[in-house]
């Protein structure tokens, strides 16, 4: 009986999705995407975006993607892979197939040895790599002191908290995402009351959207009063 090939999870960068004309650019996201876009110049093989949940690391690591191909003479594939996936034994197939990589969410729990791996095959013998983490490496509580010394070498760009001309096209978009035209007084309500979070923003849009449905009534200011109070109730709720 032939031995069954295990599947690297590892995927190419989709076509047509996470387009740079969509990713709205402000104060908090702008060193991260110029500094996407400095490649192939720049200082160092690798780089780090770190940021908050829901900033928008997966739509700049789609945007480093397509920059990477409009460069070029002919196109590559460039590969995908979350971080807790990577495993000592297929580093040397992800450096041979993908000479430009993305690796998503770094965080305590991976393996340390293959990172470590990782980031040496790709600095000795060519290739550029984009992490992605909530945190700066400095902040992961990583055991392997070499690895630990090699990640703190690599340059890092935060992603910052949404300002409020990021909050306002932000609700603008996940509301218009979803097929809801919302007027300048509930906009002006949210982004005056609302915490100051990417991930709060999404959570928002989700229980107005639901509450709309289900008790059949426009996103209006009592509504988007009541979704408040409701995520507030459920926080309470999950820390007891």
């Amino acid at each position: 009986m032939s031995e069954q090939k295990t599947q690297l999870p590892l995927i190419f960068a989709p076509q047509n999705q996470y387009l740079r004309q969509d990713f709205m650019v402000s104060t908090c996201n702008h060193a991260a995407l110029k500094a996407i876009e400095l490649w192939p110049k720049w200082p160092f093989f690798a780089l780090l975006i770190f940021g908050p949940h829901g900033c928008g690391k997966t739509h700049l690591a789609h945007i480093f993607a397509d920059h990477i191909n409009l460069n070029l003479k002919h196109p590559m594939p460039i590969g995908f892979i979350q971080a807790r996936d990577i495993k000592t034994n297929k580093v040397a197939f992800i450096h041979a197939q993908y000479p430009c990589l993305v690796v998503e969410n770094v965080t305590a729990q991976v393996n340390e040895e293959a990172i470590f791996h990782l980031f040496n095959v790709y600095q000795n013998e060519g290739g550029f790599i984009l992490f992605t983490s909530l945190y700066p490496f400095a902040r992961i509580n990583f055991k392997l002191p070499d690895l630990k010394s090699r990640l703190n070498m690599v340059p890092r760009v935060p992603i910052s908290e949404p300002d409020d001309e990021m909050l306002e096209a932000l609700i603008l978009k996940l509301f218009t995402d979803r097929g809801i035209m919302i007027s300048a007084d509930v906009l002006n309500y949210i982004v005056q009351n609302m915490e100051r979070s990417f991930s709060y923003a999404i959570k928002l849009v989700e229980e107005a959207d639901a509450l709309s449905l289900s008790l059949k009534r426009a996103v209006t200011v009592p509504l988007i009063k009541e979704a408040m109070h409701q995520i507030s109730h459920n926080t309470q709720q999950e820390l007891f």
